[in-house]
């Protein structure tokens, strides 16, 4: 992909995602989600706007702050820190209600078709930390 294609299909994304949009119209039909950290996958434009909905809304009232972000040929990067309210499960803790701020970044594979390829790192114990801490503490 040109650069230009690979910026205007990455911002596309980006706008969509940060303002409420449709942004599951950029990914293929057979995306695939891979938690590096633990290695889960999730494959399916459904499922994986879905799972990314549910991150945001349902297990945490969150927003990505973004830090930088950029695009080229065939891949893509996005790094945040995942700002929000622990509100529902997350594995084996119930809500919470912790504030968290975790640092991460999502890599992306860029096709054609769209983006095809979702690679999230986090790191799941610094999360898990944070809602083990509890509401009481502030994570900035």
């Amino acid at each position: 992909m040109s650069v230009d294609t690979s910026t205007e299909l990455f911002q596309g994304y980006v706008d969509a995602l940060l303002n409420g949009g449709d942004f599951a119209r950029f990914f293929t039909d057979d995306v695939v989600w891979t938690t590096v950290d633990t290695g889960e996958r999730i494959t399916g434009r459904q499922a994986v706007a879905d799972h990314i909905t549910a991150l945001h809304t349902r297990i945490f009232d969150a927003r990505p702050e973004v830090r930088a972000m950029g695009a080229a040929g065939d891949h893509a990067f996005f790094e945040a820190d995942f700002v929000g309210t622990h509100t529902g499960r997350f594995g084996d803790l119930d809500p919470t209600g912790a504030r968290v701020r975790v640092p991460y970044c999502v890599v992306y594979d860029l096709t054609g078709g769209g983006i095809s390829a979702l690679r999230f790192h986090l790191s799941i114990a610094t999360l898990v930390g944070q809602l083990q801490a509890g509401p009481g503490t502030s994570a900035g």
